[in-house]
Parts: C-alpha cells; structure tokens; sequence
C-alpha cells in the first residue's frame, strides 16, 4: 500500500519515519473497524476569547448568534467542556497535538511548539488528506509578525496565516513566500471567504481536507468590530451576570457590548461557512467543530480576560456536527471533555488512530452512548501566570478540578475555590475553609491528586517548569516577543 505524505521539506528522516509509521498503523486499526463510505472531512473552527456563556442556545440574553444557535440543534453539545490551561499558544498546541501543555512545552504564550510533536494535521496529511490553515497560529514563537517557514507549519500545506495579531482591521498574513499581505477589512470577514474557497475548491478535488481556521475575535480591543454590528449592541441595555461587582459595571458594559459585537459578526461568518458546505454538496460528509481557546471573564469577579479557573474563563463551547453515516444523534451531552481530547477523538471519528504520544482521550464511545473516558472530572491548570493575572493582582499557579457540579482549585500553598456549579452557578460562595464542606473538599482534593499522578504532573513552582523548558521570561512572567 502506498501513502502520500504531505509534509514540510525541511523534515528530518527520523520524523518523517515516524510520520509514516503513523499511517500504516492507523490503516491497520482501521482495517479491524468498519470503514465509513468515504473519509469525512474535518473543518475545525477556533475563535479567540469565545466563554461559553456567550451563546443564545447557552442562555445569554443579550447576544445575537442565530446561526450558531441553528447549529448547535445539528450538534453533540459537551456542553461541561473545558480549556485545560485557558490560554491562547497552550490551548492552540493541545488542539493540535492531543498533548497536555506540561509535556509539549507550550505553557505560557509565544514559545515554539517543537519539531518532533506530531499533530493532526501530519497524521491526517500521511493519510491523504489535504490540509489547510487560516487565521491566527500562536504556537510557532518566532515573533509575532514574522514569516513562517514550510517546515515548521506542523503539516499544514494551504497556508494563509499570521502567528498573531488583534488589530483586526489591518490585519496581516502571509502565504507561502516571505511577501507580507493584508487581509480586506475586518479580518474575520476576509478569512471566512478565503476558508469558502478553499472549501469549494477541495470539494471539486473529491479528496478529503482538514481546515484549521482560527479567527482572532471576540478576543479583545473588543471596540473593533465593524459598525453595522456595534451598532446592534447599547450597553445600557445589557443585563450583566450576577457576578460582576458594582464598580467595574460601567467598564463591564462597555466591553460587553463590543465582545458581542465580535461575536455576531463571527456568527454571519459561521454561517457563511455552513451555507458553503451546503452549496458544494460535502455537508454530509464533513466533520464540523466549532470551539474556542479559552473563555473571557469579562469583568465577572472583577476579573478580566482568560488564565482564570472561574466558569467564565475556563469553560469554552465544543460543538461536534458530524456525518449521518457515524450513526451519532444530535444532543447535549456532559461528558467532561478537555482541550487535548478533541485531536484524538477527531481522529478516531476520522477511522484514524491516534499517535502513541498523545495524551487525550478518545470520547468516540462516549459519543455513541459509552461512558464518559474522562470519569466525569478534567483538569484545569495555571504553570506560570502571567500578563494581568500576575501575582500584583491576585495571580498564582494552580491546578482545578472542574466536574459537571463542582469546582475545586488548590494554589501551591493548599485549597484555594470551592463552588457547587449547580447551586451557585455564578461561584459567588466560596467553600474552601467552611467546616460543613470539609468531606466534599477531602474527596475532591483525592481525585485531582489522582489525576495529577496519572499525568505525572508533580505541581511544581512556575519557575521550575521555566528553566526546564530554557525560557527567558520577562518581569511579569511573559515571554518577550518581537512584532
């Protein structure tokens, strides 16, 4: 049997070795399960910031997403899903490469995801699968606006990409040479019409594709929306959650307002892209999942942006759309799913088997009605605070335990939150150090420490995992980038 392998040129032997041997074990297992009719296609959709809360179908009553509303009806909704280290460059490389961030590496932002990591796209590509990425990247830390080279695009071949940025109306990317280029206006716009083309085009192909598109908002400046949606928001009408304190409301409002701008503007976007599928006549043999990052406090605990343990920054929306052909029924579902689980389980839904390095867990027999991998439990973990959650402001390492009813959080220095999610879904009652809870606190303290030692992951100090990985980190815990 042959395989077409798609890779980066520069590829060592070793690794393309690897890569090979990846397909022909996959097509092996493949060969002991029922084959699809064809080989789905996969387009995977990452919005920066996106929480979880944000959502008509999540009952916010503000924003306005009609079209991810009509989706999520079509979809397996996790609906108690989770980042495991709610940060852009760590959640990016657990997406890619079903790692956890203490073992890839990447747990602060702007550092390299290594060569020798395999992700989904070169198991896919080895496949014959055509591959594609669109939008932001956040994992090669060779600067921010800089080009990246063929050979560290991880197995990507289509290639319209910058590593970051958020100025989203003069926003650059570059594509296969070192030529900067700009996209048309706002963005997200801009690369949805890109991804439609690409779509139409591998439809006409008959090859299968993977579609990596990653667009920048609602991640804050959240006033950068364009102003056909801003307009559909007045900040003095929106009902904010109970958790927001008085004295940050006037700010609160204010971002609000923009962040559900972003989000409606990525809505029209999203549904741009579900029209596209239908028009090319791939609908029913594409994979689709809508996700997110991380989430944004968004002034809720007076907090903002993401690294936080709280619902609000942790929780993120993972929404699996998938083939008739998979025998898989729409439905909520709230198997505990974490960010290094959707590779694997993607490819497995895919008929391919994983690589022996990846950590996640397969959630293809919990979609078909078998229990849930994760035990009903996942981990939420801070290595190395940074940026605005510093130490100066209340910021720490820590390591949460996020189940369907509880979160439990404990610093390096002992138990830091307790919240039943149920009875208190806007974590307003804090229940670590209550004598009353104390039983709840011991078993939900038994079960993250199990966890920790299947992961080995020994919770150690930020510094400890910074000088084992050789990163040179600034005052305030962040890697110095260049722009």
């Amino acid at each position: 049997m042959t395989f077409l392998l798609r890779l980066p040129r520069a590829l060592d032997l070793a690794r393309i070795i690897l890569i090979a041997a990846l397909a022909s074990t996959s097509h092996a297992a493949a060969a002991d399960r029922p084959a699809p009719a064809a080989k789905p296609n996969i387009l995977l959709i990452i919005a920066d910031q996106w929480r979880a809360q944000a959502f008509g179908f999540a009952g916010d009553p503000n924003v306005k997403t009609p079209h991810l509303d009509k989706f999520e009806r079509e979809c397996v909704n996790f609906t108690q899903a989770v980042s495991g280290m709610p940060v852009c460059t760590p959640a990016r490389a657990s997406l890619l490469t079903g790692q956890r961030p203490l073992t890839h590496g990447l747990f602060i932002n702007d550092v390299p995801l290594r060569s020798e990591a395999v992700t989904i796209a070169e198991v896919l590509g080895a496949e014959g699968y055509d591959t594609g990425c669109i939008g932001k990247w956040h994992v090669d830390g060779h600067g921010r606006s800089n080009f990246i080279p063929r050979e560290r695009r991880q197995g990507f071949t289509y290639w319209k990409v910058l590593e970051c940025t958020h100025a989203y109306n003069n926003s650059a990317y570059y594509a296969d040479g070192p030529e900067k280029l700009k996209w048309d206006g706002y963005d997200a716009i801009a690369q949805t019409r890109d991804a439609q083309q690409y779509i139409e085009s591998e439809a006409k192909s008959g090859k299968p594709f993977l579609l990596w598109l990653a667009w920048g908002p609602p991640h804050n400046p959240y006033e950068t929306a364009p102003q056909r949606y801003k307009d559909r928001y007045d900040e003095a009408k929106l009902q904010l959650r109970p958790n927001v304190p008085k004295e940050v409301e006037a700010r609160t409002r204010k971002d609000l307002a923009g962040y559900y701008a972003h989000c409606t503007a990525l809505d029209d976007c999203f549904g741009e892209l579900m029209a596209t599928l239908q028009r090319a006549g791939i609908a029913d043999n594409t994979i689709v999942v809508f996700t997110a990052d991380h989430g944004d406090m968004l002034g809720s605990h007076a907090l903002i942006r993401k690294q936080k343990p709280y619902e609000e920054s942790a929780r993120v929306p993972m929404l699996f759309r998938l083939p008739n052909q998979l025998g898989i029924k729409p439905r909520r579902v709230e198997g505990t799913i974490n960010t290094e689980d959707v590779m694997p389980t993607l490819l497995r839904l895919a008929g391919s088997q994983p690589p022996r390095e990846v950590e996640g867990l397969d959630f293809t027999g919990y979609l078909r009605g078998g229990a849930d991998p994760s035990g009903g439990a996942a981990v939420v973990q801070c290595a190395a605070p940074f940026g605005e959650f510093t130490r100066a402001v209340g910021g720490r390492e820590y390591r949460a335990l996020r189940t369907k009813r509880y979160t439990y959080a404990r610093e390096l220095s002992g138990p830091w939150l307790l919240f039943d999610n149920e009875r208190d879904p806007y974590q307003l009652d804090n229940l670590v150090g209550k004598p009353e809870h104390a039983a709840l606190l011991a078993k939900l303290e038994a079960e993250l420490q199990k966890k920790l030692a299947a992961a080995h992951d020994e919770f150690r100090p930020a510094a400890d995992y910074i000088a084992k990985w050789g990163y040179k980190v600034n005052a305030t815990g962040t890697m110095p980038y260049t722009q």
